[in-house]
């Protein structure tokens, strides 16, 4: 590890205790800013709406709150997930109704790109909707530092990730691995490779980090699984290391994909790299993968050639957007 990652890693790396809720309510009242929630969601009417009201029972109702704004993006869901989050407080906008000139695309990162025209926070924290058991401390954690270090200008949470049992037996963590399996054997190895910086960051992929809006403007989103590589890369080129930080805050418990839908996520967060390193002089790559049917393995390929969203801060409509 690199000298200056291991001084980052005394430097920029908190746990959530560190910053009592007070201290960050006492923070937002001095500098004035705003923090918006942003949940990216396509069927999770299982989980979204308890997210939904933690953050507005613990974050939301106070005098002086932390939380100023709670909006679920829905990408298209064909279950209740627009209902439940609504019912439990939260702004719902679907995706396609959010600059609507230019036609959505699928991917979570179209989600978070799209979201920055619908919320108005100076500070941006995304949190994925289908996390169990959720605390507040996701939220409190990320923004903290955000609130309290004016050089910080983005925040990764940190955490244990439990694989579950019916993944990994019961009890078991996976070997011990504090990543999920996209980061530690594609993630961390591409990290450590070509962007040794990062290598300090325990949970490169996690969805759960918040920015100032300032930063968020001026970065490319990669539209699908690639955009938390592809941003922390870009973060790191833009504003440098000591802009970047991570916040511990315990323990995340998620719906897990299956093994196919990992080795696309893979191969899309491969291809968000590869960009970013060879721009302009690369083949068009696919991803062919095996089922079995009735006349046994039959190919499956699936286009990993990504799309990605321009900073926001060139679109007019944002630009007409903040300048009313």
């Amino acid at each position: 590890m690199l000298d200056e990652v291991e001084r980052w890693l005394s430097t920029r790396s908190w746990s959530v205790t560190d910053r009592p809720l007070r201290q960050l309510i006492a923070a937002k009242r001095a500098t004035g800013q705003s923090v918006s929630v942003v949940l990216p969601a396509l069927n999770e009417e299982k989980t979204v709406g308890e997210i939904v009201a933690v953050i507005r029972r613990e974050l939301m109702t106070r005098a002086v709150p932390l939380v100023d704004e709670l909006v679920v993006i829905d990408s298209g869901s064909t279950d209740r997930t627009a209902e439940v989050a609504t019912a439990a407080g939260a702004r719902v906008v679907h995706r396609d109704e959010i600059l609507p000139r230019i036609p959505a695309l699928p991917g979570k990162g179209e989600v978070l790109w799209r979201s920055l025209l619908v919320t108005s926070g100076d500070i941006v924290a995304f949190v994925d909707a289908d996390l169990k058991e959720f605390s507040a401390d996701f939220v409190s954690g990320i923004v903290g530092p955000l609130l309290t270090e004016p050089g910080v200008d983005l925040v990764k949470a940190m955490y244990d990730r439990p694989l579950g049992a019916e993944l990994a037996g019961e009890g078991s963590r996976a070997g011990g691995a504090q990543g999920g399996r996209v980061t530690e054997l594609m993630a961390r190895p591409l990290l450590n490779m070509h962007w040794p910086q990062l290598a300090g960051f325990v949970q490169p992929l996690g969805g759960e980090y918040a920015a100032r809006r300032s930063l968020l403007e001026q970065l490319p989103f990669p539209v699908g699984y690639g955009v938390e590589l592809g941003m922390l890369v870009d973060a790191l080129h833009l504003v440098g290391l000591d802009a970047l930080a991570q916040v511990d805050v315990g323990v995340r418990k998620h719906r897990h994909q299956d093994g196919q839908a990992l080795g696309r996520m893979a191969a899309a967060i491969y291809r968000t790299a590869q960009l970013r390193l060879a721009r302009g002089h690369l083949v068009r790559p696919v991803l062919t993968q095996f089922e079995r049917g009735e006349d046994g393995f039959e190919p499956r390929t699936y286009s990993v050639d990504i799309e990605e969203r321009p900073p926001m801060a060139e679109i007019a409509e944002y630009a007409e957007r903040r300048a009313a």
